[in-house]
């Protein structure tokens, strides 16, 4: 199957939408608790056949069935920030290979991203990025923009006010030392010989988080070799320091006090660094050989590498720095599969960190079921075995911890077998489970394979990571190199909560094993507050919308008192407008837990909060869907600039184009289901 690549909003289904089942009014029954429910959601006015929220529905459902692909999945835009793309302007610098047409795009996309103070931000609306702020400028640098330019001249204002290159992250002193813009000496070192340390040592390559090695294995041999690109003097950037830099410039500051372990770690990179500079490096070519062997088995058949651009963009390098030319079959289709990311148009060309239609089929396939299409509607038919088709039969790094553990699941792209991930897999399964699909036997039977690995993924502690199992290592996060905090996959509560989903919509007990140990882990892990935080979406919103679907799912009672503390939490915290919002900031600061300016996708998500804990019928959850009727848009859409989606919190937001409209359309779609049934009874 080969991806599509551009335009990913453009593709219209084959699909009839008239033949979607027909909506039929909720049942409204004299002194039913349902009475009291506004009319501005279910009063059909004179001569109208339908009722707001039914017409609500119906529009979001139509807006998906034009959106559908013509293979049956639905893909959006995955937004993050301008580093991935200028990252990729620096690599064909690297590689001697510049496209300029292509880059003057790249170049536009980036200038179109600067904040008026001239800095670049990680999230909409967020503060300017330091890091992000001087990859844009060296990008654009490279692509001809003179430093006098008005553009350069703000951003370089920004930066040199906030403290210069010296203060940049650490994979953007990697990127400017490949153009000898900065020292190797600066960068925090990562050795090769780590890769021969066997998989019982404290410290090996499958204690990293599945992102951190797809990343760090193919970056720990470019910064063996340490490449330098020399660059004519008006690309270079130089000017982005503060003050020449002196050789105490490249040390890493120590945490206050002694026998700290972030301290601990900055003097082993000191000895690394002397280990590094000598001429006598035994292991050096041994490790460097499994590194590339690594490497070239860990190439999907259509060019990618972990599915993610770090990985990819880093794993080219490394074989650049090995001696393979640009046409050799890895480095060719590895470019390819970077291609096949990118979104261009006349104007401009973005490079994605990600794609995500697994994901974005399992989310719009179980909208669309809420919002009443059929289980036997062809476009779901499609859709399921789409996903079908796509099930992981083959194992991955995650062997290493599980051993005996068969393969099954899904991963979040198109193609990702080395790295299937719980959440992805446990989404599919819902998503497909009552669909009728040709094949029952063999939907049956990847469920059951599916099951069987998330179950098997759980770690000790009684939660689950994403890719990796007791991937639990937090001194890992105290390296030089761990300057965003992300290089281990630990359990969170999110994440588990959508196992605890899973568990108990396929009917397994409250009292299995897997389940009891679950529950103990998100009691654990609750805020004082009451809220989940959340790992993959932003941010406590998100946490505790999983958290609760997964209680309710499982049969837990919910009207237990850290349940109820939960949903107080979370209608305190609905906005004047009756919406929800919460702002990324939130992870750096706990005071704006559950805060910020109201969004389509976390008001979806708060109210299926609600209405996992009983509060279907309650004030807040009748005013947040008025919210989202109120603000629906014609074509069924709604709009919204929040970032919502998680990559590493603090560091890599990201922005999911499809969840603004799947979310409500799963929220409105069950608010009418549950409404319809309360007034039954």
């Amino acid at each position: 199957m080969n991806p599509i690549k551009y335009p990913i909003s453009t593709a219209l289904t084959s699909f009839n939408t008239e033949t979607a089942e027909p909506v039929i009014d909720a049942p409204r029954k004299t002194g039913a608790k349902v009475h009291h429910l506004p009319p501005s959601i279910w009063k059909k006015m004179d001569g109208e056949a339908k009722s707001p929220l039914d017409k609500a529905i119906e529009r979001t459902r139509d807006f998906f069935f034009r959106e559908q692909l013509p293979d049956g999945y639905w893909w959006a835009e995955l937004e993050s920030n301008v580093t991935i793309t200028s990252e990729y302007i620096m690599l064909f610098h690297f590689l001697g290979m510049v496209d300029k047409v292509r880059e003057r795009k790249m170049a536009r996309y980036i200038l179109g991203k600067q904040t008026e103070e001239g800095s670049w931000a990680i999230w909409q609306g967020g503060p300017g990025d330091l890091s992000a702020t001087i990859e844009a400028y060296f990008a654009l640098k490279l692509a001809g923009y003179p430093a006098d330019h008005i553009a350069m001249r703000t951003a370089r204002d920004f930066i040199l006010a906030n403290g210069g290159i010296l203060k940049s992250r650490v994979f953007t002193k990697v990127f400017l030392a490949l153009f000898g813009e900065f020292s190797w000496l600066g960068v925090p070192s990562m050795p090769i010989e780590l890769m021969k340390l066997p998989t019982w040592a404290y410290f090996n390559m499958y204690e990293f988080s599945s992102w951190s090695r797809a990343t760090i294995i193919p970056l720990s041999v470019v910064m063996s070799e340490r490449p330098v690109r020399k660059l004519p003097p008006w690309a270079r950037v130089q000017e982005l320091y503060v003050r020449p830099p002196r050789p105490t410039d490249y040390t890493f500051t120590k945490e206050d006090g002694i026998l700290t372990g972030k301290n601990f770690f900055i003097g082993v990179d000191h000895l690394l660094k002397v280990y590094e500079s000598s001429p006598i490096r035994p292991f050096k070519k041994k490790a460097t050989a499994i590194a590339e062997q690594w490497i070239l088995e860990h190439q999907e058949p259509t060019g990618d590498w972990g599915g993610i651009q770090p990985a990819m963009l880093n794993s080219i390098l490394a074989l650049h720095c090995l001696g393979y030319a640009n046409d050799h079959p890895a480095v060719s289709k590895g470019l390819e599969a970077l291609a096949n990311f990118c979104i261009e148009d006349e104007e401009g060309l973005v490079l994605q960190a990600c794609v995500s239609p697994v994901w974005d089929t399992a989310l719009v396939l179980v909208a669309m079921q809420e919002a009443g299409v059929p289980t036997d509607h062809p476009a779901l038919i499609k859709s399921a075995q789409w996903l079908l088709d796509l099930e992981v039969r083959r194992k991955g790094d995650w062997q290493i911890k599980s051993p005996e553990l068969e393969p099954g699941g899904w991963a979040f792209e198109f193609l990702n077998d080395w790295y299937p991930d719980v959440d992805d897999s446990g989404f599919v399964m819902l998503a497909i489970k009552d669909v009728k699909v040709r094949d029952k036997k063999h939907k049956e039977q990847a469920i059951k394979r599916g099951i069987s690995w998330c179950l098997g993924m759980q770690s000790e502690n009684g939660g689950w990571g994403a890719f990796d199992k007791d991937n639990t290592k937090h001194l890992l996060n105290k390296i030089p190199f761990a300057d965003l905090e992300a290089l281990i996959d630990p359990p969170t509560a999110d994440l588990t909560g959508r196992m605890l989903e899973l568990m108990g919509n396929f009917n397994y007990p409250a009292t299995h094993p897997a389940a009891v140990h679950a529950l103990e882990f998100l009691k654990s892990e609750q805020e004082p507050e009451g809220p989940w935080w959340g790992r993959w979406g932003v941010n406590y919103i998100y946490g505790t919308w999983s958290v609760l679907c997964g209680l309710e799912a499982i049969g837990e009672d919910m009207g237990q008192p850290y349940v109820k503390k939960a949903v107080n939490w979370l209608k305190a915290k609905q906005n004047m407008d009756g919406g929800w919002g919460e702002v990324c900031d939130s992870y750096c600061d706990r005071s704006l837990m559950g805060s910020g300016p109201s969004t389509a996708s976390q008001t979806g998500w708060a109210l299926l909060s609600l209405f996992a804990a009983g509060e279907v019928l309650s004030k807040p959850a009748v005013r947040g869907v008025e919210y989202l009727l109120a603000t629906q848009k014609q074509d069924g859409t709604w709009d919204e600039d929040a970032f919502t989606g998680t990559g590493f919190p603090k560091f890599f937001m990201i922005k999911y184009h499809i969840y603004r409209n799947c979310f409500p359309l799963t929220a409105l779609g069950k608010y009418r289901r549950l409404t319809a049934e309360a007034g039954e009874r």
